[in-house]
């Protein structure tokens, strides 16, 4: 089928399939949300829903980004009480840069929504796979002979879990699906299979929920065929890990004393079983972005072209977002994944088009991106932020295209000059142009120049590893790690705080900050550079209090009783009703007489002295009213 185009433009393959699918599809995206959430706040479950996180952590600095509902829950997991109580959900944006060159397939986004919920220290096995099973099976009405489960099979010191095993039979799962598998797929921590785990490290098995497809298998696995292999007839929908054993100093597994429950499902997948389709990108999350590419592309979805027009599709709904977040293209952090979401969306305009026009992505954004979120809680909040978001979003894509077409003239005088390209200058082209291997083989095609296309490969995949290891992160609740140095700079920040309020009053606001056992980093808002009299003064004031040596203590509060206080919070953050409080100085009993009162999450250290001098090293202006501080 092709469009037509003119006064009126055909339905397309795509558009015909969500109106069918309309009659068999049994809930929209936020019909899901609201299933979800209703099914763990009613009794017996009786959860509270944990406000969800930026995309961009706050205070982290190991992580670019969200990458999973857990992400700032860690310290909870390991014992530090939060404040909203032992029984936690949410449905957390994540973004996960190391997914940029799988997108493409039917499953894969960098851009996705975590549904999850914990318990910390309360209920465990027995209940969390029966409620699951439940939502899965009676919420949703998933039958279930198309759900597949699977269980950790023993090693590394660890039994295998019989008792998730039994739990499944008791629910009615047929022993041919459940299925064992090694750490290597059932088991989770944050540095992987126990194996890898650090002295101190937490973690533990896995039990995951398959759903199979009535789609016909991938011949070249369909002879070893199994839930968690490729064939493409099995997704997984749902991991419930079982936090319940600490790396000891000898090498082996102690058990916890409070052990957790942390289970994540992620909602795109979960729709695409609802329409028994395993392409997630013809469920509601992406239909009307999918239609609206159709459009300006003049290209059908079920065409040879749908993989890169997946892919635009996926990179440009993660690209307004961060705009949004306040990321701006760059050549570091977040701002480089936004430049190569966005050039890797020009460079599919170009394949499918022959051109590339900051319109048309422009017009996806706006008019496809927007719309099919406009009704969620967090796209509201980032609208809230930014009331000429058209305005925002329409100047950061067509400055980003504008560059891009220099870099593609200068790219192409480069090559024009060489008699042959290695790996590592193809790479080059690639990480510094956005040249992707197939525009660089064509170009050398054209100008017959050699191209060593496995050197590229090889840097390829090196760049790739690293990058892995990089957007994974720690997850450590916004510290590079829990050494007694970054716990002392973190302190130390809320003491900056107050610092920058006592010198220039009010207005001083914090933006975030990075804290690593080499340094400190904090960001402000502040309408006007700070003079290097003021800087010593702050320092003077916060080496004044280091001395004072003033307790450091918390206090679990209602957030109006908190605000009432005094208490600084985030800017960006939404907080939940109740929240917990640090405090510098006063007394437990009379916390309002606190030098420091500040909305945070911990670790700190338990008296100012620990801190040791503090000294400001370096100050700059990062942005329009915003100022960068150094500090060790």
């Amino acid at each position: 089928m092709h469009l037509i185009y003119g006064r009126i433009r055909s339905i397309s393959i795509v558009e015909i399939s969500i109106v069918y699918n309309k009659y068999i599809m049994k809930m929209t995206h936020q019909e899901l949300r609201s299933a979800f959430s209703k099914f763990w706040i009613s009794p017996p479950r009786r959860h509270v829903e944990v406000q969800v996180a930026s995309l961009m952590p706050k205070d982290d600095a190991t992580t670019l980004f969200t990458s999973s509902g857990m992400q700032h829950l860690v310290r909870n997991f390991e014992g530090m009480p939060h404040e909203l109580g032992r029984r936690l959900f949410d449905i957390q944006p994540c973004f996960r840069a190391s997914d940029i060159e799988e997108v493409g397939d039917n499953r894969h986004t960098t851009f996705f929504e975590m549904m999850g919920n914990w318990s910390l220290g309360d209920y465990f096995k027995e209940d969390q796979l029966a409620w699951a099973f439940q939502f899965f099976t009676q919420t949703l009405g998933l039958p279930k002979e198309k759900l597949y489960v699977t269980v950790f099979e023993g090693g590394c010191g660890v039994p295998k879990d019989e008792e998730s095993t039994a739990i499944w039979k008791k629910l009615g799962m047929p022993e041919n699906r459940i299925i064992p598998y090694p750490a290597s797929k059932n088991w989770w921590s944050r540095a992987g299979v126990p194996d890898e785990m650090p002295v101190g490290e937490i973690g533990g098995p896995d039990s995951e929920i398959f759903f199979e497809f009535d789609v016909p298998h991938d011949v070249r696995y369909s002879q070893h065929c199994h839930p968690n292999c490729d064939c493409g007839k099995f997704l997984e929908i749902g991991n419930s890990v079982f936090i319940q054993y600490r790396k000891k100093a000898d090498g082996t597994l102690e058990e916890l004393a409070q052990k957790n429950v942390d289970y994540g499902g992620g909602l795109e997948r979960i729709l695409a079983t609802l329409q028994n389709n395993p392409d997630i990108f013809q469920t509601d999350v992406f239909s009307k972005i999918i239609g609206n590419i159709e459009e300006v592309f003049r290209q059908n979805y079920i065409s040879e072209h749908a993989s890169s027009i997946r892919a635009v599709a996926d990179h440009l709904k993660a690209a307004t977002l961060l705009i949004l977040e306040g990321v701006t293209p760059s050549n570091k952090e977040q701002g480089y994944v936004l430049r190569r979401l966005l050039r890797r969306s020009m460079l599919k305009q170009h394949h499918i088009v022959g051109t590339i026009s900051s319109d048309a992505l422009i017009s996806v954004c706006l008019d496809g991106v927007i719309p099919t979120y406009k009704d969620v809680s967090f796209l509201k909040k980032l609208l809230e932020n930014n009331t000429s978001h058209k305005t925002l979003i329409s100047s950061v894509v067509k400055q980003e295209v504008d560059r891009f077409a220099k870099n593609l003239k200068t790219g192409m005088s480069m090559i024009s000059t060489m008699q042959k390209i290695d790996g590592k200058a193809a790479f080059d082209l690639y990480q510094s142009y956005g040249f992707p291997l197939e525009i660089i083989e064509e170009i050398c095609l054209q100008k017959h120049i050699s191209l060593d296309t496995q050197g590229f490969k090889r840097e390829f995949t090196k760049h790739r590893e690293l990058s892995k290891k990089s957007s994974s992160g720690m997850f450590t609740g916004g510290l590079a790690d829990h050494s007694a140095q970054v716990i002392k700079y973190h302190t130390a920040t809320h003491l900056l705080h107050r610092a920058l309020k006592d010198v220039f009053g009010a207005e001083v606001r914090q933006e975030g900050s990075n804290i690593t056992a080499q340094r400190l980093r904090f960001d402000f808002k502040l309408s006007r550079s700070p003079t290097q009299p003021e800087i010593q003064k702050m320092e003077e004031i916060v080496n004044a209090k280091i001395k004072e040596a003033l307790p450091v203590h918390f206090k679990i509060l209602k957030k109006e009783i908190a605000h009432s206080l005094g208490a600084s919070s985030f800017f960006k953050e939404k907080y939940a009703d109740m929240v917990k409080v640090y405090f510098i100085g006063g007394s437990e009993g009379d916390p309002s007489t606190a030098y420091s009162k500040e909305f945070c999450g911990g670790p700190h250290v338990s008296n100012t002295s620990e801190i040791g001098p503090l000294k400001i090293i370096k100050t700059k202006k990062i942005g329009s009213a915003m100022i960068r501080l150094y500090a060790q």
